[in-house]
């Protein structure tokens, strides 16, 4: 018994000296999952767990500056061509070896996927030609230089070749679920939850974390709740109203970081007529005011950013006054956050023609961004107030954007997220014409459409020089917003708790990375 019970002991004292592999973390998510297809929704939620499953050629790290990843190095060898040489002895979770011909397939079938509510088209549209030098070296060759290859090949997920031609619903299953990743889709029972194991064979080496489970948490108060049951050790997206409470928590502890995402107003400026939007009577208007530059620009200066701000937000964002936070590349200082000013926005509305103002329709979600519905009812207030009755349809997100990629909406309130951590990606994809071919305006679903910002735009798109490239990306952005394609209402403060001792580095990109999290030693 002795002898048994010295054996235990010793073998406990070894367990105790081993790293935590052995540990499960459970995450409370703030935002639904609407697929594990990795083309098909171009949607931080579903690139977050991507990023779980599958490889990139280049990932960011919390900064959002490049780092090496599936590449491990990339040159431009002449103007229009991009090598990039591959990480040699990866594995997919199926045990099949990773090589170019993977990059090929995975790139070939983003234009591909069907019925993308917001497609990835923009990361790969300036790839005229693939070329396989060898099973670890591709060149990408454009029509026209293209300083971005590196910044884009972090949008695109690496899935395996023989998966080229699956469904979304394949990948959904987990049938196609085959990446490179870190972890394993073990199930995603679509609403509720996504279960995760680790992958042993993971180039970067075994995460400290066998199991995770991503538990779907789009009510706050659940979320909260869960985390101070236990149930949860990490929650994002905290409830701007429950950060003071969750601070003073001795078992809690809070990470924030400003992030790179913007939340904005598009406006239908291309429709003669269009759908949402009527005279004071509630009877359709025979022209659409949102094609003025002007009535857009009254609706812009109707809104107190630092009220909602201060009251809606309680303090946990950053007004806007262009596409990206001043510390990104490619703000501008010339852009001002716009000024709460209703006197000169009834001006305007005279000047155009609209003295007694319209009715409009504002549809937002009410389960993807922080407060989504509460800001949305908040600015229809503040129109009320200007002399634009406004109404609020507020719905969840699986259910708003594929409408809203149809054109269903006049005004919509939405988000974006650079991913690429400089301008360029919002420009793109927010404000410039719309083409499907070209992969512009993919995110453009009020249609705005300005020449001059498309020429600017291009230009820095083609543009190697860095310091010409953002001369280019600013004065873009300057005429955009100055024509006010979009309102830019703030920037995001991302939060996360964690309990028992968790820590983590906040990322600019909102990404909840269930590897980066540190247990307690």
């Amino acid at each position: 018994m002795r002898l048994a019970r010295s054996l235990c002991a010793a073998f406990a004292a070894v367990c105790a000296a081993l790293p935590a592999y052995a540990a499960n973390l459970v995450i409370g998510l703030g935002t639904d999952v609407t697929s594990t297809d990795p083309h098909y929704h171009n949607l931080t939620p579903n690139n977050n767990v991507a990023s779980h499953l599958y490889g990139y050629l280049v990932e960011r790290n919390e900064k959002s500056q490049p780092q090496p990843s599936l590449a491990t190095e990339w040159k431009a060898i002449d103007p229009t061509t991009w090598e990039f040489k591959l990480r040699k002895g990866v594995k997919f979770h199926d045990g099949s070896d990773f090589t170019a011909a993977d990059v090929v397939a995975s790139i070939e079938r983003v234009p591909k996927v069907p019925n993308s509510p917001s497609p990835f088209t923009a990361y790969t549209k300036q790839i005229q030609r693939i070329e396989v030098v060898d099973p670890h070296t591709i060149r990408f060759r454009t029509a026209t230089p293209y300083p971005l290859m590196p910044s884009d090949m972090s949008q695109v997920a690496i899935i395996n070749k023989q998966f080229a031609s699956a469904t979304t619903e394949d990948f959904n299953s987990g049938k196609a679920a085959i990446g490179t990743g870190p972890y394993k889709l073990v199930r995603f029972a679509k609403g509720d939850r996504l279960e995760l194991a680790r992958n042993d064979a993971w180039w970067g080496g075994r995460t400290q974390w066998e199991k995770v489970t991503l538990r779907i948490l789009t009510q706050d108060a659940a979320r909260v709740a869960a985390l101070l049951a236990g149930d949860v050790q990490v929650i994002e997206a905290v409830p701007t109203a429950d950060v003071a409470k969750l601070k003073a928590d001795r078992r809690l502890a809070i990470y924030r970081s400003v992030s790179d995402r913007l939340m904005y107003v598009h406006m239908d400026s291309d429709r003669s007529v269009t759908p949402t939007v009527t005279g004071k009577d509630g009877k359709p208007l025979d022209r659409n005011p949102l094609k003025d530059a002007r009535v857009r620009k009254a609706l812009s200066k109707m809104i107190n950013r630092p009220a909602i701000v201060e009251r809606v937000m309680e303090g946990e964002a950053v007004p806007a006054g262009q596409v990206v936070p001043d510390f990104l590349f490619g703000a501008t200082k010339n852009l001002k956050v716009e000024a709460f000013d209703p006197e000169g926005a009834k001006k305007l509305l005279v000047e155009a023609g609209y003295p007694d103002g319209f009715e409009v329709t504002l549809h937002a979600t009410n389960n993807r961004y922080v407060n989504d519905a509460k800001i949305a009812q908040a600015i229809a207030q503040m129109w009320t107030r200007g002399g634009i009755p406004t109404k609020v349809v507020a719905m969840p997100s699986a259910t708003f954007f594929p409408q809203a990629t149809e054109l269903k909406f006049s005004v919509l309130q939405a988000g974006w997220s650079t991913g690429t951590g400089e301008s360029s990606s919002s420009l793109k994809a927010l404000l410039m014409t719309f083409n499907k071919d070209r992969g512009f305006g993919t995110a453009n679903r009020g249609r705005y459409s300005n020449t001059k910002v498309d020429a600017l735009t291009e230009d820095a798109l083609q543009t190697v020089d860095d310091v010409k490239r953002e001369a280019y990306l600013q004065r873009a952005a300057e005429l955009a917003i100055g024509d006010t394609g979009l309102i830019p209402l703030h920037f995001q403060i991302s939060l996360w708790a964690t309990r028992d001792g968790i820590t983590y580095t906040p990322r600019v990109d909102e990404q909840t990375l269930a590897w980066k999290f540190v247990p307690k030693k």
